[in-house]
């Protein structure tokens, strides 16, 4: 007999809707535009004060082979060759069926975004992709980023967007990715840049002193923006402060869900369905005890994502019988972090993405000894990290320049000159020393070993090649370096005092260990079946790269594909509803 289960309905009374979407993220605004451009009532409910989730804290590119955006900028690229990449990245996790759907619709989606909605892009046809030797890889154009947004458009909603990381920001000015990253790096070394600088920030304080904050949205916070008003001109219901605490079933399909809002809960019915895009679980203690082998007992992780991000989503799809993927190598895109002090308490979280790759900066374990090759990915050091920590002991290394290096890239969240940064020495975060024995007692770093190892890298610094690791040797190393330094953009020499350093820690840019789906966003259960009515995206889905990390964007770029894609196939049932009502 097939199952149904009934829900009284709740105090709050009951709404009804085509599609509730769980989470405000890329994953979730996705789902929500596309459902409403194809006629559907839409409502999103978000846990949090802000819309936007982790997509607003983040860089904001996102991975799509053989898009339009990448191609009008001259770059060929085919499914086939993006397909060859992915078996090669995902290895035995390899989802032949979700990667098809990924490649085969992921341009569409992205000509979708740009020519109907507030999205647009732009090309980031220099950013190789992470592994670009392997088979099917690419030196660049399969990454886009979303054009800076002006939150003058969002008017009176601007103040629901969740703002930016404050740790990535300087006075609360967002700088984009790119050029405009160089600018800020050239301040004191081109007229052009200080220029440009002067301009933005000029600007910022205009902002400031009218609107309170800054108005030119970059990165992760212009998606979201972009995907928040697209949303709210599309018709679609968003909600802030309405966590999702059940879902409904009927004869086995998902039917709705009970949502609580202003201390109140509401039953909220579906004609379609029920997308989950709540962005996983990076603060779900529980969970990532049992997933994440370095945080046994919570103390050995530090991810920057929403407080609010404890795994909703998946403990919602697991209590209809889905299941979680559980067998990736890594449960998370891992990123290397420093913990910031805050003023008046507290601690931020700065990800280190780029600095990493500057000439003249090497990452030591606490015995002094390099353990990779710097410039890779994030995602990839942490690997390395891990590899070379002792059992049972927290992973943590530590980022050493000299001051020539500080003075002109700055470290984590110490900015460049002309910046000054006295209170990052006082705080504790930046540790410096007259000499590489006085830095490594100040960090806590063996002394022989990190002179030696300075020593060694050094000696390299004549002939151009990181022998021990080959930093600078791949397109993505050389992409983050500065091209300015030759014939290695990412080496120079630790020579001149005095020396700082910065200790890093694991954190994560969301997780990949999500729920599993088909190549329609469709949730299966244990046996692998559609549960009716459910569907994922963002990183509430089982990460098509099988736990791997291939390049930047990889988990935008899915998350705005499957969100599309989940709401193409809840448009389709609601036509089969409508043609057998009209074959009656």
């Amino acid at each position: 007999m097939a199952e149904t289960v009934t829900t009284k309905t709740p105090a709050g009374g009951q709404v009804q809707c085509d599609v509730l979407v769980v989470g405000s993220g890329a994953g979730g605004l996705a789902a929500a535009v596309a459902a409403a451009a194809r006629g559907l009532k839409v409502i999103v409910a978000e846990k949090a004060s802000h819309v936007g989730g982790t997509t607003a804290l983040s860089g904001g590119f996102m991975w799509v082979p053989n898009n339009p955006v990448s191609r009008r900028d001259g770059i060929e690229d085919t499914a086939e060759a993006a397909r060859a990449y992915l078996r090669h990245e995902a290895g035995n996790h390899f989802n032949a069926e979700c990667v098809d759907a990924f490649l085969e619709t992921g341009p569409e989606a992205i000509d979708f975004f740009e020519t109907r909605t507030k999205v647009q892009f732009e090309a980031a046809s220099a950013f190789s992709d992470y592994h670009p030797t392997a088979p099917g890889g690419r030196s660049g154009g399969r990454s886009i980023k979303a054009r800076d947004f002006h939150g003058q458009e969002l008017g009176a909603e601007l103040k629901r967007l969740r703002p930016p990381l404050p740790e990535l920001t300087f006075v609360g000015l967002m700088i984009g990715s790119g050029p405009e990253l160089k600018h800020f790096f050239n301040v004191t070394r081109s007229l052009r840049s200080a220029a440009y600088v002067a301009g933005r920030l000029s600007a910022h304080a205009r902002d400031l002193a009218l609107n309170g904050r800054g108005m030119l949205l970059t990165n992760g916070n212009a998606l979201a923006g972009r995907l928040f008003l697209s949303a709210l001109e599309a018709g679609v219901d968003v909600w802030t402060d309405a966590p999702v605490v059940d879902l409904v079933r009927t004869n086995g399909a998902v039917t709705g869900a009970v949502v609580e809002r202003a201390g109140t809960r509401l039953a909220v019915a579906t004609r379609c369905g029920v997308v989950l895009a709540a962005g996983g679980f990076p603060q779900d203690m529980e969970r990532r005890r049992r997933m994440f082998p370095h945080d046994r007992a919570n103390d050995g992780h530090f991810s920057p994502a929403p407080a609010g991000n404890t795994g909703d989503g998946l403990k919602l799809g697991e209590s209809v019988g889905a299941r979680v993927e559980d067998g990736y190598p890594n449960a998370a895109a891992w990123v290397p972090v420093s913990r910031v002090p805050r003023r008046g308490g507290g601690w931020g979280v700065f990800p280190h993405f780029i600095d990493r790759a500057k000439p003249g900066l090497i990452a030591v374990l606490p015995n002094g000894r390099r353990f990779v090759n710097e410039a890779n990915s994030y995602h990839d050091f942490c690997q390395a990290l891990f590899a070379a920590s002792e059992k049972d002991k927290p992973a943590r290394a530590f980022l050493v320049v000299d001051r020539p290096f500080l003075k002109r890239y700055g470290l984590g969240f110490v900015k460049p000159f002309p910046v000054p940064f006295g209170g990052q020495i006082r705080s504790g975060y930046l540790k410096t020393g007259r000499t590489l024995a006085e830095l490594a007692a100040a960090a806590g770093i063996d002394a022989h070993g990190l002179e030696t190892t300075v020593a060694a890298w050094n000696r390299d610094m004549a002939t151009g090649e990181d022998h021990a690791f080959g930093k600078g040797s791949t397109a993505y190393n050389r992409f983050n370096g500065d091209i300015e330094v030759k014939p290695n953009p990412c080496l120079a020499p630790i020579a001149e005092a005095p020396f700082y350093a910065v200790e890093v820690v694991v954190g994560d840019l969301g997780t990949f260990a999500g729920l599993r789906t088909d190549g329609d966003a469709r949730v299966l259960d244990s046996d692998g079946r559609p549960i009716p009515g459910l569907y994922a995206s963002g990183n509430d889905m089982a990460s098509i790269m099988g736990g791997n990390y291939p390049g930047g964007g990889i988990t935008l770029g899915p998350a705005l594909t499957f969100g599309y894609i989940a709401a193409r196939h809840l448009a389709g049932r609601v036509a089969e509803e409508d043609d057998r009502a009209a074959a009656e």
